[in-house]
């Protein structure tokens, strides 16, 4: 017998939709592991909740973008098939719409559908000599200073080489997927998600020649605030976070176990990017 999750928001019409989807699988002798959206915290520990079950043939995520992001942070580095159902203002991780959604479980079933790998960064945190542990982002890490703080002044190494100190609002490193995410809002470049690379964009950075940087998948990248840095945040696809100083060090690299999203036949990436975006496709 399958076994399927459901991850909804907390929102009358995804609870409604969800409630009518758990209803349908059932009938159809599949059993459902339901989970509530966790709220973000503002704490930093590995394994701060269960993961979801081993056998989950796949998870259906009914929300938005954030949503779908703490349903991965439930997948963990097991390998279960995720898809994403539009319920937020956005959604660019969502796969198909609501009134779309039996027929998409219909397909997926039934086999109907392929599996699209995309890439997370495992994400090292250490304070002074100590390791705090690892957290692994779909989208992206970000420091961000506080609400009294002045400029942010962040060290940044490539490959253990200096290349700038960004000063800035902040710093964001994001994976091909989150390209679209903030990374996109402070002026980073859109990545399709099969090109192997990692993003590094500042937020409205004091000097106008940092600009944003695509390297290797292969970098490891480490960012450290500089002397006398104090009141940062350092968020984790926007799902847990917790404040930073001098003396916190965070190297970034590829991550071992990607994101098994769900793709059907008749959605491809550049549909997505035409529809969020509002591409007219015309010409001017």
């Amino acid at each position: 017998m399958k076994k399927i999750g459901i991850v909804v928001k907390p929102d009358p019409e995804a609870v409604k939709t969800a409630d009518g989807l758990e209803h349908w699988l059932r009938s159809k002798n599949i059993d459902v592991v339901r989970k509530e959206n966790l709220p973000p915290r503002r704490t930093f520990t590995e394994n701060d909740s269960p993961l979801a079950p081993p056998d989950l043939f796949c998870i259906f995520v009914l929300g938005g973008d954030g949503t779908f992001l703490s349903a991965v942070r439930w997948i963990g580095d097991q390998d279960i098939p995720i898809i994403g159902v539009k319920f937020g203002e956005v959604g660019f991780l969502a796969e198909t719409a609501a009134e779309d959604l039996f027929s998409a479980a219909e397909d997926i079933l039934n086999d109907a559908f392929t599996i699209t790998p995309r890439m997370r960064l495992q994400v090292k945190v250490m304070h002074a000599d100590s390791d705090l542990g690892y957290e692994t982002v779909l989208n992206d890490i970000v420091i961000n200073k506080g609400a009294l703080a002045r400029l942010a002044h962040i060290d940044t190494y490539i490959n253990d080489h200096y290349i700038t100190t960004y000063s800035a609002d902040g710093l964001i490193v994001a994976t091909p997927t989150g390209s679209t995410a903030y990374s996109l809002a402070a002026g980073g470049p859109i990545v399709h998600p099969e090109v192997p690379g990692i993003i590094i964009t500042p937020i409205c950075p004091f000097t106008l020649t940092n600009r944003p940087l695509i390297v290797s998948d292969s970098a490891s990248i480490k960012i450290r605030p500089a002397k006398k840095s104090t009141n940062l945040m350092l968020t984790f696809d926007g799902q847990a976070g917790f404040e930073i100083n001098e003396d916190h060090t965070i190297i970034i690299s590829k991550g071992p176990y990607p994101v098994n999203m769900i793709t059907m036949p008749e959605q491809t990436y550049f549909d997505v990017l035409k529809a969020k975006l509002r591409w007219s496709g015309g010409r001017i």
